[in-house]
């Protein structure tokens, strides 16, 4: 049987909010493309690999994102929902954080994302369908000590989310964007500041040692593609309760 669903493309999906999006939209019967560095992690999910592409791809490198959407394209017909999910967090003091550090967050956390807007913008609003959800923090619009870099590359993706939104609204484009507060991800796992990761693990425990689980990230995410397409959910912010700031 022909699947009559349209096509959906996550970036970050070995792991985290990605993957979560993945399992959701695979149960639904979306064909898929799914992206990530570690392709061997998404293989690993438990999915329905039938109507599923996935591709060893950093979204810093724009011609390699633009092949392998183009190919699931090619296969599943033009990209419906674009979840722009991948993305770093490398905590430290600006004082003595290695700027190489600064410069993969904005690359990968700023720069991913208008690589894959760019590939799938043209046809979305040829077509005047189509959205483009970015995931961002709610360090995306408020400060956290250890975080100056992250804080500045997820200020840029509201900031582009909403500039962007602007320009395609009138096209029956929907940019939204969601903004999760700590998730039990695998985002800590580089950073390489010991004092910063200790505070935050302090922090972490004045909310029970647990943050949010993903899989609610990823319920969000899905509520607002499936609002009908003349409707935009702007922007959902979404934290733990006891999470305090």
């Amino acid at each position: 049987m022909t699947n009559t669903k349209p096509l959906i493309v996550i970036t970050g999906a070995s792991s985290g909010f990605g993957a979560e999006d993945a399992k959701l939209f695979n149960a639904a019967g979306y064909p898929m493309l799914l992206l990530g560095r570690r392709v061997e992690k998404i293989r690993e999910l438990p999915l329905n690999f039938d109507n599923v592409m996935v591709a060893a791809v950093d979204v810093t490198d724009q011609t390699a994102l633009a092949e392998a959407i183009h190919a699931a394209e090619t296969k599943y017909g033009e990209t419906d929902l674009l979840i722009n999910n991948a993305g770093v967090m490398l905590l430290g003091n600006v004082q003595r954080q290695d700027p190489k550090e600064w410069q993969t967050m904005l690359d990968t956390n700023v720069m991913g994302v208008l690589n894959g807007t760019q590939i799938v913008l043209p046809a979305m609003v040829k077509r005047h369908h189509g959205t483009i959800i970015n995931m961002s923090s709610i360090a995306g619009f408020k400060a956290f000590a250890n975080h100056a870099a992250y804080v500045a590359s997820k200020f840029g993706v509201h900031g582009l989310s909403e500039t962007i939104r602007q320009e395609v609204s009138n096209y029956n484009v929907r940019i939204s964007l969601v903004a999760p507060g700590a998730g039990e991800t695998e985002l800590l796992t580089h950073v390489t500041d010991a004092a910063a990761l200790k505070d935050y693990e302090a922090w972490k425990e004045t909310m029970g040692g647990l943050t949010m689980d993903p899989k609610y990230v990823a319920q969000t995410v899905k509520f607002i593609y499936d609002m009908p397409q003349e409707v935009n959910v702007r922007e959902i912010d979404i934290a733990a309760t006891r999470q305090d700031s």
